[in-house]
């Protein structure tokens, strides 16, 4: 995030702070093909830009952040296809992330 402008990296920051806390932004909304697993969205413009920020809310104890980027598809609001791999592919890393934890009882 630490390349996004500030304004951006405000805006995404005090959501997730927000989603820490228990709360619900209310910018927050699911990302479609993840039905049922939690993962919601966060979408800032800046400077023409549009920046979104994917994370989970699926497991009790953690809030993962799946995958931050700028939005450069030229095909309307639809999230390109490598990005959605990618936070399939974090999804999954995040879900065995958590096994472990709650494993090694650190949660």
């Amino acid at each position: 995030m630490r390349g996004l402008p500030v304004t951006v990296r405000r805006g995404f920051g005090l959501s997730l702070f927000a989603v820490q806390c228990g709360e619900m932004p209310p910018e927050a909304k699911p990302l479609k093909g993840f039905s049922g697993a939690g993962v919601l969205e966060l979408i800032e413009d800046a400077k023409g830009n549009t920046y979104r920020a994917v994370y989970t809310v699926r497991f009790r104890e953690a809030v993962y952040v799946l995958h931050v980027f700028q939005k450069k598809s030229k095909h309307g609001i639809a999230t390109p296809k490598h990005e959605i791999d990618l936070i399939h592919d974090r999804l999954k890393l995040a879900q065995d992330h958590y096994a472990q934890l709650k494993k090694e009882k650190k949660l």
